[in-house]
């Protein structure tokens, strides 16, 4: 299945990642390859990318869609999950980087594959694993999860006022057998809930959450972003121009990502990290990161009536201090 994916806050991503030729730049989550394509674009003729996505499908689809940049080693497509950049960017051999990107959203395709089980709009498996070699799935969560672990993963990642509501409803629906399409679970999580064309239907924060616990987001982002800064510093340390500092650019969709995100940026921006009260110093941290976006940058209302899956989207940037 191919639709046509529209990369989040193009123009933005450009703006703070400054490509130029001759630059070595990552994207931790490829996707559709919108901002992977763009980068290229912006960094030719010399420049690399080295694209990321523990998605298989995603990666075929952009080396078809990429395929001269890939015969001309411009693109570099590796499969694994971005919370192993680190490892991943060493075993490529890809340095110095100059950039990163990271956009924790999901490509259209993905989806709008109903056999992808992200959507609720449609009847498909129960699936939303990003990589099908990944053995636990939604399916496999709602049918085996307590009441109370069910109504935990809705309040925690979903923010659901109704969680213990419709994790119950979902223990009792199970009695008569397994929840395996997504039609079941939506119906089960809207249940009694009035909803209008144009309103949030009642079932996202159900599949969000969902989505967010079978594929660890929250955990694979915290292990990625002290990685982004290693990463980056190591080319500012090579780099004997005074210009090498690097440039790091995050997307995210849910509060929890964004505060995950604000906070890792804040404090490796801060000189001191010490608990409010102490008088002296005593943790001896020192800056490491300039904030380039002081708050979160949201889509234009443009962007959002051409993308409506913009609408949520926050981005914050910073860029390693040079002379470390």
């Amino acid at each position: 299945m191919q639709t046509q994916h529209i990369p989040v806050m193009l123009a933005e991503v450009l703006k703070f990642l400054q490509p130029e030729t001759g630059g070595h730049y990552v994207d931790g989550t490829l996707g559709g390859g919108g901002h992977t394509a763009a980068l290229l674009a912006q960094s030719a003729p010399l420049g690399k990318v080295l694209g990321i996505d523990t998605d298989a499908l995603a990666l075929e689809r952009v080396r078809a869609r990429l395929v001269d940049e890939v015969r001309q080693s411009r693109l570099l497509l590796v499969q694994g999950n971005y919370s192993e950049m680190a490892r991943i960017v060493a075993q490529a051999n890809f340095a110095p980087v100059q950039g990163i990107v990271l956009d924790l959203g999901f490509s259209s395709d993905q989806m709008e594959d109903p056999e992808r089980g992200f959507s609720f709009s449609v009847d498909g498996p129960l699936d939303m694993r990003l990589n099908q070699a990944q053995e636990v799935s939604a399916e496999d969560l709602v049918n085996t999860s307590s009441e109370q672990e069910l109504a935990n993963i809705f309040w925690r990642y979903g923010d659901e006022n109704r969680a213990r509501q419709i994790a119950w409803r979902i223990i009792r629906a199970r009695e008569r057998g397994p929840i395996m399409r997504t039609t079941q679970l939506a119906q089960l999580a809207a249940a009694g809930v009035p909803y209008k064309p144009g309103m949030i239907h009642p079932a996202t924060r159900v599949f969000q959450a969902l989505r967010i616990a079978v594929n660890a987001e929250l955990q694979h982002l915290e292990a990625v972003l002290p990685q982004l800064l290693e990463i980056l510093l190591a080319n500012a340390a090579s780099d004997s121009s005074g210009e090498g500092g690097g440039r790091m650019v995050i997307i995210s969709f849910h509060s929890l990502e964004d505060r995950l995100v604000k906070g890792f940026m804040r404090r490796e921006a801060s000189d001191c990290v010490c608990p409010p009260g102490i008088p002296v110093c005593m943790c001896q941290h020192r800056a490491r990161l300039r904030l380039l976006t002081t708050k979160p940058v949201t889509p234009t209302n443009e962007e959002i009536a051409a993308n409506p899956r913009a609408r949520s989207a926050k981005l914050r940037a910073a860029e390693t201090l040079i002379g470390l």
